[in-house]
């Protein structure tokens, strides 16, 4: 049963159940852009997000990897263990785009000789800086033992997520991850796994099917949303 509402964020909101363990995650129809700047609401933005990450969560967990994830309850929540969440996002790349092709002068779309994983601090008033685990550790984002995992885990779900939209005619260029402690101590990817956190091109197109719709005005954003998902399930 959904109780209590213990956080609203620009996405999701979390709330409290009976069981002190578990906390209900409602997808939001809101679309932002720019640390927040850029903000709008698309009606069932939230049930294709919730959707999506229900997806993708199963897998990774049919696949070894320890997620938050414990099932969908309705067209825009999910149930989830509660987390300690540390403020980091590890990004994975496979190609240039975004801010790796801003601060390094690559083409966009340029292929990466390899995967590769970078940390930010998880904030919208600093615009999520770029960090190392030495900021990492003087700072307490995360602990430093747990960097090793984490950065694994990250190529891990690459290699996963990579392989599975591939089969689906899509490019995954980039996506980030969030991770926690789970009630018994163990880590595990939180938060979501959804357009909004994925760069996702059709491979034959070109065609950009995830929030640089709405960032850049690139076309409808429910629209590439609804063929990610359409390409998932098919």
């Amino acid at each position: 049963m959904k109780l209590r509402k213990l956080y609203e964020g620009k996405a999701k909101i979390v709330y409290e159940t009976e069981e002190p363990d578990k906390v209900i995650l409602e997808f939001k129809d809101t679309a932002t852009a720019f640390d927040g700047v850029k903000k709008e609401e698309i009606k069932g933005k939230g049930s294709l997000n919730a959707e999506i990450t229900s997806l993708i969560f199963e897998i990774l967990e049919r696949k070894g990897i320890k997620t938050h994830f414990i099932k969908k309850l309705s067209e825009r929540e999910i149930l989830v263990w509660k987390a300690e969440r540390f403020p980091v996002e590890v990004v994975v790349r496979n190609f240039s785009a975004g801010s790796f092709s801003k601060r390094y002068g690559i083409k966009e779309g340029t292929p990466l000789k390899e995967p590769l994983v970078e940390f930010f601090m998880k904030s919208d008033e600093l615009h999520d800086p770029m960090v190392c685990k030495n900021h990492i550790k003087v700072l307490g984002l995360a602990p430093v033992e747990l960097l090793p995992e984490m950065e694994k885990t990250a190529l891990k779900v690459n290699e996963i997520l990579k392989d599975l939209f591939s089969k689906k005619g899509i490019l995954l260029v980039d996506f980030k991850l969030e991770f926690g402690r789970l009630p018994d101590g163990s880590l595990a990817i939180v938060d979501e796994i959804t357009p909004d956190s994925m760069r996702l091109w059709d491979k034959s197109t070109g065609e950009k099917l995830d929030k640089d719709r709405f960032r850049f005005d690139l076309g409808d954003l429910l629209e590439g949303y609804k063929k990610v998902l359409s390409k998932l399930v098919g």
